[in-house]
């Protein structure tokens, strides 16, 4: 499904030119669930918004389902997004003034995509765990729930990449864990998984993590044994249960 070749991207020109990736051979098959972490500045924002086609590297080849994205036209990469890509960001971006239903319904005005839109945006809501705050905008919601408002409205138009950008920075433990529960309940119903985190707990709950280093790969491991975030919310129930 994704596959990077000799991907390099630079900014600026000449001797003030900085390197954000350098080289980056990866690929992705569908149905993974992948964690790239990595220090401050090492190209992990970079790599994600090339493989979200939000930017366009320097040099090498980009193949998303076997299509060259990494040259396209504006109006492509943005049509490629709207069909094949969702987006979660750490800062929620939600319309402040619109409720729930809505936000999880504004990606089908860009696809042009109205028929059946808000059955679908209900039905999403129910599936993250807020069939009962459609109605309510996004500062009567937790920070938890924002992000789930954000998750639901990645689905609206059916990607078949899930892209996090830190998912869980903003949120308390609990909160974190009940977004990364939704991930791999996502992950485990076929869809692909590409999560961006410093946070290493998070990471574990995948089941590959990449970490980067000075824009290259330093490290692509398998995760053996994943952490499960649905377990981990049970045990902290009953540890608050108990007397």
């Amino acid at each position: 499904m994704i596959q990077m070749r000799s991907i390099v991207k630079r900014y600026g020109e000449g001797e003030t030119a900085v390197e954000a990736l350098r080289g980056i051979d990866l690929d992705i098959a569908p149905g993974e669930f992948v964690a790239i972490v990595g220090p401050s500045g090492c190209g992990k924002s970079t790599l994600m918004n090339l493989t979200g086609c939000l930017d366009q590297p320097t040099s090498g080849q980009y193949l998303l389902d076997g299509q060259d994205v990494a040259h396209l036209e504006d109006e492509e990469l943005s049509h490629v997004r709207n069909a094949k890509i969702g987006f979660v960001f750490q800062s929620f971006i939600l319309l402040a003034r619109t409720s729930a239903l809505e936000n999880v319904e504004l990606p089908l005005m860009y696809a042009r995509e109205q028929l059946d839109g808000r059955d679908r945006a209900r039905t999403l809501l129910e599936e993250v765990g807020l069939g009962e705050r459609t109605h309510h905008l996004p500062t009567e919601l937790s920070g938890g729930q924002q992000q789930r408002v954000a998750i639901a409205r990645a689905l609206i138009t059916d990607p078949s990449i899930l892209l996090a950008d830190e998912p869980t920075g903003a949120l308390d433990t609990r909160a974190g864990l009940e977004v990364v529960a939704i991930l791999q309940r996502l992950n485990a119903q076929g869809r692909t998984i590409v999560v961006v985190t410093h946070d290493l707990a998070l990471a574990e709950h995948a089941r590959r993590i990449i970490r980067l280093d000075d824009g290259a790969i330093a490290a692509d491991e398998p995760v053996h044994a994943p952490r499960d975030a649905e377990a981990e919310l049970a045990a902290m129930a009953a540890e608050v249960a108990q007397p």
